[in-house]
């Protein structure tokens, strides 16, 4: 089927924000829910794959972004501490997801838990996780695009900012746009987005906004899975100003990119929470 013909197909589906449980927080209501909505939300998911850039080939794909004009190419001398967190997370990157290894297992596990606790995992491979947004029923395929990281990303998310992770994910409250975007293969890409707007490819990042984020990293281990948060949050709130259609979720990106680039590279930044996007996670 050709793309435009995918874009056509996922237009019959609409998702209505009543109808998400977020009022009925007992188990039969929300069981009963994913049961109607999985073969909806899964079909929505797998044509914005293929309406973008072709199965499974989207992640980490579309982000062949030009380098803003504003940036800033600057010399750094790290400090050792700098150093080494920055290779940390340089290490990260490189991690594979391994479905087969028993941590990676419980991570997945652990995060199914925390974006639906009443709701009781049937396993690892399982229809259940469409409802998340991934492409289908095991969603350990979808990590190829950024390995483990992206997982301790969303983990981190739904642990930090519980209250933000579960707005996002069960997209309320308030007005939404008339098509929204899966959830779990967003966040991957925005994982990905961040290791490619930080430069962690690289032996020593010299953009201006990456100076500085190495800086903040010196001052605060967690601030790669702080920024990722507030990433998320900004590129959700990005997606509502434009009533963005599955078609637009690569400038969505763009745009959500270039403002954390400049944000990044203000003077009186020092902690990662002094980002003004930051506030996004507590609205």
């Amino acid at each position: 089927m050709r793309s435009w013909e995918f874009f056509l197909k996922f237009l019959c589906f609409q998702v209505d924000e009543d109808d998400y449980p977020w009022r009925h927080h007992n188990k039969d209501n929300i069981l009963e829910w994913l049961h109607k909505s999985l073969t909806r939300k899964s079909v929505l998911a797998q044509c914005i794959t293929t309406a973008m850039v072709g199965p499974r080939q989207w992640i980490g794909g579309i982000f062949g972004m030009k380098r803003s004009a504003s940036n800033k190419y600057v010399d750094f001398k790290y400090t050792n501490v700098q150093e080494a967190r920055y290779q940390k997370l340089r290490e990260r990157t490189n991690v594979p997801f391994d479905e087969t290894r028993i941590e990676h297992q419980k991570a997945l596990v652990e995060l199914w838990n925390l974006a639906y606790p009443n709701v009781t995992l049937r396993g690892l491979i399982s229809d259940q996780w469409k409802e998340m947004g991934w492409q289908g029923a095991n969603p350990s395929t979808d990590f190829r695009g950024c390995g483990f990281l992206s997982l301790e990303n969303l983990l981190f998310f739904a642990k930090t900012f519980p209250a933000a992770f579960r707005r996002l994910l069960l997209k309320q409250p308030g007005k939404r746009a008339e098509w929204e975007y899966p959830f779990a293969i967003a966040g991957i890409n925005i994982s990905f987005m961040l290791t490619q707007m930080l430069e962690l490819y690289s032996v020593k990042p010299r953009c201006l906004h990456c100076v500085n984020f190495v800086k903040i990293l010196g001052e605060d281990d967690e601030a790669f899975d702080v920024l990722y948060c507030i990433a998320f949050a900004m590129m959700d709130a990005q997606w509502l100003a434009m009533h963005a259609s599955y078609m637009e979720f690569n400038e969505v990106l763009q745009i959500t990119r270039t403002q954390l680039e400049r944000e990044l590279a203000l003077e009186d930044i020092h902690r990662i929470r002094d980002l003004p996007a930051f506030n996004l996670l507590h609205h």
